[in-house]
Order: C-alpha cells, then sequence, then structure tokens
C-alpha cells in the first residue's frame, strides 16, 4: 500500500483499463497531483495490448508479454484497483455504481471501457458466437476454442471456423488463428487440411477504411491461404453449425467468432449522459462528455462529436495525453485544450505469419521487415508498463523533512485559495478549513476522535445483523453494549487488529474483519459480537466517510454472513488507515464440540485448508515486483470464511485445530505438537501455495516478520536437508486470514478432505502425520 503525507482533497475516478487509462496512470505516476486520489474500477487484472493480440494468437508471444499488468501499474501509481462491474453513474451525487461493492464516490470521472458486441441483435449470436470485445474478456474464449480443436474428434470430419466481421480487426484475427491451429494440428500428428477458415463479411470488400492496394494484398494473402471469404454477407441469424445471411444463404460454422456490430454497453442508457446511435459517449474536443463536464470518456467508448473516428487502438493510445491533461486541468479548474486526433495513421497488420502490411492513407508496402518493425514498436510501448521502479525497501517513502516541507506548502497553498504551485486544486472555503485542520493533525501527529456526524453518515447506511441475544447494540447505541449469554453457553474472546496493507478500504474491511472471526471459527465455535477499533488517515470530511463506509461495508458484510451483530467500537484520526475487531463467540460450557491445538494423536492425518504464501506475496506487493494476478488470487482467500471448512472439520473428528496467522505455518504446528506430546512430518511436496508464492521468495522478498518466524528453524530436525528447497522459506511465512490446520483421524481423512473441497475449499490438502513423540528434541520432520 502506498501511503501519502498529504490529505486526499479530490477523488479521480477511472472506469476501465483500456488503453487511454493506462496511459493515465503512467503520466500520473511519473507526475504526481498533491491531494488527488486515483481509483481504478476494473473487471480484470491484465489488460491486452490490442497490438499485440494477433500475435499471442499466433503463439509468437506469451501471455504475460502482450498483457499490461494493471495491479503492478496501479501500485506504481499510488492508484488504488477496485475489481468489479460498473453497472451505472449517480451523476447526481457523484458516485460509480457497481455491481458487488458499495458506489464510489468521484469529483472528476474518466470512462474508457471498450466496447460491446451487440450479438443480442441477431438472433442466436448471444448463445453461439465469440465476440472478441471486450478484448480483456477473450482470453479465456480463445483457449476454449483451441482446446475444442484440439479434442476435435476425427469422425466429425473437418471443423469449420468462421469470423463475421471483414474490417483490419477480423481480418487479423482469421490470419492469425488459421496460422496456429494449423501449426497446432501438425505438432498433433493431425492434418491441417482438416481445418476450414471462412470469413463474412456485410460490406462489399474486406478491409473498407484501407486503400485498394492494401485490400488487394490481403484479398491475395486469404486466397494463398485457401480462405473463403464471402462479401455482401450479413449474417443475420446464427445456428448450431450454421450462419444465416441476410441474401438467403447458409455457411457451415463450428465455431463463429464475432468481429462487428459493437456498440456501448446498455448500462450507460441510464446514466443521462449524451450517447450517439450506437451507445457511445459524445465528447466534446476536449474529451468531456457533451452534457457533464466531470465525466470523461476516451478509447472505443467515445464518440468524437467533431468527426467520427474509426475504433482503432491507435486512436486510444493518442488520446491518453489529452486526456491526463484535461483531467489534471479539470480538477484545478484550469482551461482544458482541444484533443486533435490526426487524418492519417500507420497501421501495421499482420498475416499471422511474421509478415505484416503497412497502410498509411494510400500508402502500402509489405514484408516480413514490417513484421520486425511491428514487433519492435509494440514492444516498446509495453515496456512502459512493464519495466516498472522497483520500491527500495530500505526507503519505503518520502523522509521526515520531505514530508515536512510538503505539507507546509500544501498549507500555504490552501490559505492561497488554491492558486499556488504545489497544490493547484480548487477546494470551497469549508473544504479549505478541513484540509488545515487535516493537514496540522498530520504534522502534529497528534489522534482524535472521528467527528460524530461523519461517523453517523458513513454508517448509517450500513445494516449489521440483528440478535436477539443483544440488548444494547447499534440499533440502540449507548456508552456500552448488552449482551445476554445464553443459558448453558460460554464466552469464546478474541482481538485482533492491524494496518491496511491493500489499496481497496472494502476489501481490506471484509479480509480484517475474516481474519478475527478466525479464531472463533477454528476453536468451534459460533460468532456472537463484534466491537471495531478503526484509525483512519484525516482529510476531507467527505472523504473520511466514504472510506469509513467502504471500509465498514466490507467488514459488516463479512460479519453478518457469520451472524456475528456488530455492536459498537472507537474510530479515530491516524496516521495509517487500520482495523480491529474484539469477537466474543458462544460455545457449549461443557465444552462439546470445542476443537483446541491441543489434542492430536499419533496416526492422525495433518490438513490445511487454503494455500499459503500471503506475507511474502503482499511484501512484493508494495514494492511493484508481484503480478496483479497473484494478490488477485490472494486475496480471493482471504476474504474466504473458515467458518464452514470449521464445521467440516468437527464433523469428521478432527482431534485439534487453529488457523494460521502470522506465526506461519512451521509456528502454528509447534503450537500444536507442543501441548499435544507428538511429533509431526511435513510433505513439503502436498503444501498448497498461492500462485507466485514461490517466485517472491526465490527473488529474496519476505515479510517484515519474517525473520522472528524463522528463528523456529530449530524445531525441524533436518532443516539442513532442505534449506534450499524454493519451497523451504514459506514454512516461515506469516498469514494474514489464512487456512485451518487441522489432525484428523486416518480413517476420516480422505473423505474430510473431499468433503472440504466440495465446500469451496478447493486447495485442501494432506500436508503429514503425526507420529508419537520421540527423543529428539526437534518436533517436526521434513519430508519429501
Amino acid at each position: 500500500m502506498q501511503l501519502s503525507e498529504q490529505p486526499v482533497l479530490r477523488d479521480l475516478v477511472l472506469v476501465g483499463g483500456g488503453h487511454s487509462h493506462v496511459g493515465v496512470l503512467h503520466m500520473f505516476a511519473m507526475n504526481p497531483e498533491p491531494g488527488v486520489r486515483i481509483t481504478v474500477i476494473c473487471t480484470d487484472i491484465d489488460t491486452p495490448y490490442s497490438g499485440m493480440l494477433p500475435g499471442y494468437i499466433s503463439g509468437h508471444y506469451s501471455f504475460d508479454e502482450v498483457h499490461i499488468d494493471l495491479g503492478r501499474l496501479c501500485a506504481f501509481a499510488g492508484a488504488r484497483l477496485y475489481r468489479d462491474e460498473v453497472v451505472g453513474i449517480d451523476r447526481q451525487n457523484h458516485k460509480v455504481i457497481c455491481r458487488n461493492r458499495p458506489a464510489v464516490a468521484y469529483d472528476v470521472l474518466s470512462i474508457n471501457i471498450g466496447s460491446t458486441p451487440q450479438v443480442q441483435q441477431v438472433a442466436g449470436a448471444q448463445a453461439l458466437a465469440i465476440p472478441v470485445k471486450p478484448i480483456a474478456q477473450f482470453n479465456q474464449r480463445w483457449l476454449a476454442l483451441l482446446e475444442k480443436a484440439r479434442q476435435w474428434p476425427s469422425y466429425r470430419g473437418r471443423m469449420t471456423i468462421a469470423v463475421v466481421g471483414g474490417g483490419a480487426g477480423g481480418v487479423e484475427l482469421l490470419l492469425s488463428m488459421q496460422y496456429r491451429l494449423r501449426h497446432e494440428f501438425k505438432a498433433l500428428g493431425r492434418s491441417p487440411e482438416t481445418l476450414k477458415f471462412v470469413l463474412l463479411t456485410s460490406g462489399e470488400t474486406i478491409l473498407p477504411t484501407h486503400n485498394p492496394g492494401v485490400r488487394e494484398r490481403f484479398a491475395r494473402v486469404l486466397r494463398d491461404r485457401d480462405i473463403d471469404v464471402h462479401t455482401q454477407a450479413e449474417v443475420v441469424q446464427v445456428s448450431p453449425g450454421c450462419l444465416h445471411t441476410k441474401n438467403g444463404r447458409t455457411y457451415d460454422a463450428d465455431e463463429t467468432m464475432w468481429v462487428t456490430q459493437a456498440g456501448g454497453p446498455t448500462w450507460l442508457q441510464s446514466t443521462g449522459l449524451q450517447l450517439d446511435a450506437h451507445g457511445f459517449i459524445l465528447v466534446t474536443p476536449q474529451l468531456q462528455s457533451l452534457n457533464d463536464p466531470l465525466v470523461f470518456a476516451a478509447g472505443d467508448i467515445a464518440s468524437f462529436s467533431e468527426r467520427p473516428l474509426e475504433k482503432a487502438g491507435v486512436f486510444a493510445v493518442r488520446m491518453a495525453k489529452p486526456l491526463a491533461t484535461n483531467l489534471r486541468r479539470t480538477l484545478r479548474g484550469q482551461k482544458l485544450l482541444a484533443y486533435q486526433p490526426q487524418r492519417h495513421w500507420l497501421a501495421l497488420i499482420s498475416t499471422g505469419n511474421r509478415y505484416a502490411v503497412g497502410s498509411r492513407g494510400r500508402w502500402g508496402f509489405a514484408g516480413e521487415w514490417v513484421w520486425r518493425w511491428k514487433d519492435r514498436i509494440d514492444r516498446q510501448f509495453m515496456q512502459r508498463f512493464t519495466e516498472l521502479p522497483a520500491m527500495d525497501p530500505t526507503q519505503p517513502g518520502i523522509n521526515a523533512r520531505t514530508a515536512i516541507h510538503s505539507m507546509g506548502q500544501l498549507l500555504r497553498d490552501i490559505r492561497a485559495q488554491g492558486k499556488a504551485p504545489a497544490t493547484r486544486l480548487t477546494l470551497s472555503s469549508e473544504e479549505s478549513l478541513q484540509a488545515i485542520s487535516a493537514l496540522a493533525m498530520r504534522c502534529g501527529g497528534c489522534g482524535a476522535k472521528v467527528g460524530a456526524n461523519v461517523l453517523s453518515r458513513a454508517l448509517g447506511s450500513l445494516k449489521p445483523v440483528e440478535r436477539a441475544d443483544v440488548l444494547i447494540g447499534l440499533h440502540a447505541p449507548d456508552d456500552a453494549a448488552v449482551v445476554r449469554v445464553p443459558p448453558g453457553m460460554a464466552m469464546v474472546h478474541t482481538v485482533d487488529f492491524f494496518r491496511a496493507f491493500i489499496d481497496d478500504p472494502y476489501l481490506f474491511g471484509k479480509v480484517a474483519a475474516n481474519h478475527a472471526l478466525g479464531d472463533i471459527f477454528a476453536m468451534g465455535a459460533e460468532a456472537q459480537t463484534a466491537t471495531a477499533v478503526v484509525t483512519v488517515p484525516p482529510g476531507l470530511e467527505s472523504k473520511v466517510e466514504d472510506l469509513l463506509m467502504q471500509m465498514m461495508g466490507g467488514a459488516i458484510e463479512v460479519l453478518n454472513a457469520a451472524g456475528c451483530a456488530l455492536v459498537g467500537g472507537h474510530t479515530g484520526e491516524g496516521h495509517e488507515l487500520a482495523l480491529g475487531f474484539a469477537i466474543n463467540g458462544l460455545i457449549d460450557e461443557k465444552m462439546d464440540g470445542l476443537m483446541r491445538k491441543g489434542g492430536m494423536q499419533p496416526g492422525d492425518v495433518l490438513l490445511l485448508t487454503k494455500p499459503i504464501g500471503t506475507g511474502t506475496l503482499f511484501a512484493a506487493h508494495a514494492r511493484h515486483a508481484a503480478k496483479g494476478r497473484w494478490i488477485d488470487a490472494a486475496l480471493q482467500s482471504m476474504v474466504q470464511s473458515n467458518q464452514l471448512g470449521a464445521q467440516v472439520l468437527r464433523t469428521h473428528g478432527a482431534t485439534a485445530c487453529t488457523d494460521l496467522t502470522g506465526f506461519g505455518l512451521l509456528g502454528h504446528l509447534v503450537e500444536m505438537t507442543r501441548p499435544s506430546g507428538v511429533d509431526a512430518e511435513l510433505q513439503m511436496s502436498t503444501l498448497p501455495l498461492l500462485d507466485g508464492a514461490v517466485e517472491c521468495v526465490k527473488a529474496g522478498i519476505v515479510s517484515s516478520l519474517q525473520p522472528a518466524n524463522v528463528r523456529l528453524r530449530r524445531a525441524l530436525r533436518n532443516a539442513d536437508e532442505f534449506v534450499h528447497d524454493p519451497r523451504y522459506p514459506l514454512l516461515f511465512d506469516p498469514q494474514t486470514a489464512g487456512g485451518l490446520l487441522a489432525s484428523v483421524p486416518a480413517a476420516q481423512a480422505q473423505a474430510c478432505v473431499q468433503a472440504l473441497q466440495a465446500a469451496g475449499y478447493v486447495h485442501t490438502a494432506i500436508i503429514g502425520r503425526i507420529t508419537v513423540q520421540g527423543e529428539a528434541l526437534e518436533p517436526v520432520l521434513l519430508k519429501t
């Protein structure tokens, strides 16, 4: 998590991770705007670069070579990345409506989401055709088609693949697919001639926006590659194995790729923004919405009001600089600059086989050298977003003197009503007073309660679960909560508190609540009530309110799902965002069903329900060294509750259980073997590991808590034999919201694993066994 020494004064929200927005992120990273917080809302972590996608389909590039890691880029830019689908905009209240999380507030909004295929307009296309756009979702569809072709049974005869759309995108895609699939068939010892490729277009010619010479070159390539081309063939229906055209003809098609008839997503219709006939956002030359100066759009989703622009990646890339400039100027209250798109541009279109055709205006040229030229241009473009400088762990942020100087300058600027050079944001008089107060707090380092009005507004929309045993709680707030202990029950207490390690407060709230509940579930108890302790960085009241609402919204979702009532808490201002909970639980006072760390029996099998590696991954994330998809997968694991897992373990007679947290796998295992009076064998080859964890420890990146945990290596009987095993450091890796480590009778082990996997703990694994305590002082023996 990248910390700022300055309070948040304005929120810039970017919807989508297209070519324009990745450029904006890079520009703001290289030249940050003081007081501006950037939030990116996107459904995907890896955003493809369209210029290299045909080369990826052909097999010339790997996945990582053609995808920009949005997670790393956002971390580099100090931007928050929210993975969610936008379904609307509340322009009156300046909020972006998401499908799965609280609405996201903005001061300035930019949209760069590409186009959406209008397959619903053609009968059968939505169910049977594969749309190329949105490009970010194309990879999984392409991989599925690739696997289907590999598994195509010979008894079905020839496999026909059709592409609907005769523009440059459709032609390039078809040639790339043919090249790749023919080579795949040759490698499998099958005849490439059993593959048939067809191109259909409603126009009179292919590549209608390019000159006749370029069109003829591609017509010749298509003929030479034995690809059937059908012009004036508008597809009006897709049925299984067949395409129906407007002129009454039909064409065989076992698979159909859709590269035409794209428009804006349907949710834009409800925003009130002015749209063109295809549902794209109409924008001025400044890339502003025609009827909302706080909303910008770029790339395919933007419809340039001055003149129609082709939906080409070159425009999206070129829009990045004027978009970044005008977003910055809007936040400052300055006059905007006009974007002037070029009349002619260079298009380098590949033919799939390391050969490309260049097209610009009336000029055209081709050859292998054109492909090499294109390859060099594309790789240079990608380097801007892939070769990011790593954070120096010894220099986590700006030093104190620089921070104090920066805050002092910001304070002077605010007093000058935002007209001085350091921060040029326009603030109201009330906002200026709040900002001065926030800066004074940061300079002084003191703490204070969050204002009652801010707190009540932030929590007003949140609805904690109601329990009959909560007599006084948030529904009737008082100095303290009053909770009844049901007859025959005993109380279970635990507490956890830690600072935010990710920039998404909603997800952080979910992880923090999940982490705190872990101890309750590991003991086989029922969560009853929670009391929160929150620290938020000072800032404008509206920003603090939104931050609290997002974070506590995520936490309450988790608490409510566990049947745990939030009954109170304390919220104060501090340097960093942090959250903790004191949890009360209930268990039968006779201790029936209680699971403890002690209780392991020789012959038991050792189970782990979640993969490990969160410590090293988030240490790498802080240094921009972790892939975004690694972090995303780790977060998905961390928000998975242990509640159901604990129930499955109890049902299968677990003899001991604990949840993995800061002491790491080895530390918690030792905590279990000592009171149980047993030894344990740990099998390295079966340890479930989070994606990227081994790569991070190989790079020497470990959590700051790791050195303390490594001291427990003395509990290993044969550490020297495994010290060079790449998985060895992960034995000491501290976990956040980790899985359950439990011992289960051997007779129940396989059934327990199957039940846990069926319950959603898909990485559950048998990682060892419990043995009789031997004479050796070291209780744990490592095995391959």
